[in-house]
């Protein structure tokens, strides 16, 4: 399978590849951190199984979609996501859902709604560098923080890679994708929701915007399949070194809960 860095020039798609491999029994959708795109899982199709298509979701407002308009408040944010990802799933073949930060906020709100709506559930949902409870939360002032200020922030985090602080082009995509993302993460209030689908949760031991040393445990009463924790070296961007480890973990998921349901 090849990168997607091809499929970026598909002007209006949520989903790159904008096509699942029709011949992959799974299906998975991968939700990137706030004020990124599908460009941070690019290594992902590499390093899964080929009978896992992964497609990563690039929300309005950046790369192939900056001439979109951000969303700036989380429910409108969600029911169109909720839509999108329910106008893409097949009649009868299993996918899952993965997500970083946001996209574990989104990928699990997601996984909530499709519950509440009798909708088919995820074979497996992924949550990685964020859980509803011990977790920095934004606050609508921090997402109007001026420049300097949310540069410095984002380079201590590690979010972007380094040539792109460097670049006033590229800066002048990222900062404003970025407020609009923090925005979206600031009305984001915990109630409780569960899933009914199984759930396994990665992090990185020393992630800054971990707020409770014991915030990745709340997982376990999320989900009645709670299927542990992986944590790993580094911090709130463990993911990009740890990719390989990651990708392994979570398809053995994926492949013992397909068959399973398969029987």
């Amino acid at each position: 399978m090849s990168g997607y860095g091809q499929d970026m020039s598909t002007a209006g798609s949520w989903f790159h590849p904008v096509q699942a491999d029709p011949d992959a029994p799974i299906r998975l959708f991968l939700l990137p951190h706030a004020g990124s795109g599908a460009i941070i899982y690019r290594d992902w199709p590499q390093l899964l199984p080929p009978e896992i298509s992964a497609q990563a979701v690039t929300l309005p407002g950046r790369h192939n979609r900056r001439e979109e308009a951000t969303f700036e408040d989380f429910e409108p944010l969600l029911d169109s996501l909720y839509e999108a990802v329910l106008d893409e799933l097949d009649d009868d073949r299993p996918f899952a859902i993965f997500g970083h930060c946001l996209g574990a906020q989104l990928g699990f709100r997601v996984a909530v709604r499709l519950k509440e709506e009798g909708e088919r559930q995820p074979l497996v949902l992924g949550m990685s560098g964020w859980s509803p409870v011990g977790f920095f939360k934004p606050t609508e002032e921090q997402s109007r923080m001026p420049d300097d200020e949310m540069l410095e922030w984002i380079k201590k985090l590690g979010s972007f890679p380094a040539e792109v602080y460097d670049n006033p082009d590229m800066l002048a995509l990222v900062v404003p994708a970025l407020r609009a993302d923090l925005r979206v993460s600031a009305q984001y209030e915990d109630d409780g929701a569960t899933v009914s689908c199984p759930l396994a949760s990665y992090g990185g031991d020393s992630d800054p915007l971990q707020q409770d040393p014991d915030a990745m445990t709340h997982w376990a009463g999320r989900s009645p399949q709670y299927l542990g924790h992986r944590g790993f070296t580094g911090g709130h961007f463990y993911i990009d070194t740890h990719a390989l480890a990651v990708t392994t973990d979570f398809s053995r998921h994926l492949r013992n809960h397909a068959a399973q349901t398969a029987h």
